[in-house]
């Protein structure tokens, strides 16, 4: 019996490790299709030759052509188009993972089907339910579930070693379950933050060239340099709206994640109580 369960942890180790490396390569290959994609934009959307009033030369943006002059904001253009849309992959791709992990139906809801069901002994209706559910919650009370289903018709353990192995297994199910919520989710954090940061670099760059350029061409032109901080500043504009929009889907996946945890929480807690209570 030992053996059989240590082979099923095993297994369950293995299988997550190997999800863990193919998200891992399928995330780098995600930053990299995007990356590749911005300096695509740049150099040829942005880039185009009809953007500019001379042509070839790329100095000069036709008036009010905000591709020219988005394009004059240099190399850290492509970088912040590329952490944008690597933010929109990201937001996309919890999304359809969140909206699974939560289920057919409301996790603190299934816990108050369960624990009717239990209450009446029938445990494979339970089961059902959690089958019917197809959310995070629902796997892990059904892996207590068959466990409880299991410990109640053991004769062998105490009723405080059953309730011991019943939460053991509530507890590797959740840990199984809970990463999973939270995967990617750093690539948000992180770009909430750095993607400012990387915007106010490419706007200091474009300023210190403006002013360089300022001095060295001797009298002062404000028309040169408005034009030049104007330029500046697509960075730190692009830098605010990848962070803006990263900071507001963090948050709304942090908190619908929490939800979900306390649900599971929850499951784990109806299972033992029940359990003690119905098999003294």
């Amino acid at each position: 019996m030992a053996e059989v369960k240590s082979a099923s942890s095993a297994n369950k180790a293995a299988n997550s490790k190997t999800k863990n490396s193919n998200g891992f390569w399928v995330n780098v290959g995600i930053v990299a299709l995007c990356i590749i994609v911005g300096q695509l934009i740049y150099h040829f959307v942005l880039g185009d030759v009809n953007n500019f009033t001379d042509g070839a030369a790329k100095h000069t943006p036709k008036p009010g052509n905000w591709k020219g002059n988005m394009y004059l904001g240099g190399f850290i253009v492509p970088l912040l188009m590329a952490g944008f849309m690597v933010m929109l992959a990201f937001v996309i791709e919890r999304a359809i993972a969140i909206l699974k992990a939560k289920g057919s139906t409301n996790g603190g809801e299934l816990v108050r089907k369960v624990q009717y069901h239990l209450a009446n002994r029938n445990i494979d209706a339970a089961i059902a339910e959690c089958d019917k559910q197809k959310g995070s919650v629902g796997n892990v009370m059904r892996a207590g579930l068959l466990k409880y289903k299991e410990m109640a018709n053991n004769t062998q353990l105490s009723t405080d070693e059953k309730l011991l192995s019943i939460q053991k297994e509530v507890e590797e199910a959740s840990a199984l379950e809970v990463p999973m919520l939270e995967k990617n989710l750093v690539f948000l954090s992180t770009l909430a933050s750095a993607a400012t940061l990387l915007g106010l670099i490419g706007t200091v760059i474009g300023m210190i060239k403006s002013f360089s350029a300022m001095s060295s061409a001797g009298a002062p032109d404000a028309t040169a340099l408005a034009a030049g901080i104007s330029e500046a500043l697509y960075n730190t504009a692009l830098g605010i709206t990848t962070s803006f929009f990263a900071i507001i889907f963090y948050n709304f996946y942090t908190t619908i994640i929490d939800g979900i945890n306390y649900n599971i929480d929850e499951s784990g807690f109806t299972l033992t109580q029940s359990f003690a209570v119905n098999h003294k």
